[in-house]
């Protein structure tokens, strides 16, 4: 019989100010790193205030990191050092490896409602990788399965495979799953998840029983860090209950991090923002 991951942690989203004055709910951070290896920040950006996102993320810059937007409601510019421009719209993922280093900014702006909702994750790379060219994964919605279970399940596979269909996004080196989950009232999930990486869900709607026998359900805004082992199973109950469900493989390094930087010494560190202000930060001539 698979062993079941039980919760090793619950953890409520909290209120921040990021970027030029952007407000939004940090799900977790550098705190909580060494159960999450290798994921570092996790943010929920959720409004129907333009006020309260439209200032956005001006340029800024990243190295040593993978970042990972996915837009529920609303659409995100983007512009980057290599010349790259775009949009992220509704239902869109963009995963960009920042590698050895790349200044970008990102403006959102809300749907016909005015809604902004989505989340940005941030993955470590491991050091034989912090340094390699800059690259982007640009998935449309269109892009991305959909599955439906028999029980009425839906997932939307970004990244990972399950029951053999494989999500758009490839060749990352922590071997990512990146789920939407959506389960109906009184159902249940089971999925499979490789043993050693670690995992987690984060609810976005409804309320969910995230582990057999649990005392209560877990609702919105709620973050849940599982144990090893092999499969997470996951019920609802008399609401249904929308998730993201996401792991990957431990890098097991030494972290050196400040701001969007995350390096694996402290020196490693210091030469990028030297670098970033003598002007040497971009390894990768623009397009």
């Amino acid at each position: 019989m698979e062993q079941i991951r039980k919760i090793k942690q619950i953890l409520f989203a909290k209120p921040v100010l990021e970027g030029a004055g952007v407000h939004l709910k940090r799900v977790f951070g550098s705190d909580e790193v060494p159960n999450l290896d290798p994921f570092l920040l996790l943010d929920d950006f959720h409004s129907n205030q333009p006020e309260r996102y439209i200032k956005g993320f001006p340029w800024h810059p990243h190295r040593g990191i993978e970042t990972i937007t996915y837009i529920l409601h609303g659409n995100v510019e983007h512009g980057d050092s290599m010349g790259n421009k775009g949009v992220i719209a509704s239902g869109d993922v963009q995963w960009m490896t920042a590698g050895s280093g790349i200044v970008h900014q990102e403006m959102p702006k809300g749907d016909k409602t005015r809604l902004l909702w989505g989340f940005q994750l941030w993955a470590n790379l491991p050091a034989a990788h912090k340094m390699m060219p800059p690259r982007y994964q640009e998935i449309k919605k269109e892009e991305i399965r959909e599955l439906v279970l028999e029980n009425g399940i839906t997932i939307k596979i970004i990244a990972g495979k399950v029951n053999g269909i494989e999500g758009p996004v490839k060749d990352i080196v922590i071997e990512p799953q990146f789920l939407d989950v959506a389960l109906p009232k009184h159902t249940v999930f089971d999925h499979e998840i490789p043993q050693g990486h670690k995992a987690f869900a984060y609810v976005i709607e409804g309320q969910g029983i995230f582990e057999p026998g649990a005392p209560k359900a877990i609702g919105a805004e709620t973050l849940i860090i599982f144990e090893d082992g092999e499969k997470v199973n996951i019920a609802s109950k008399d609401t249904p209950a929308r998730f993201l469900l996401i792991s990957g493989k431990p890098i097991n390094e030494p972290i050196s991090w400040q701001g969007p930087i995350v390096m694996n010494t402290d020196e490693e560190l210091e030469t990028a923002f030297r670098e970033y202000q003598n002007g040497t930060f971009l390894k990768h001539p623009k397009k």
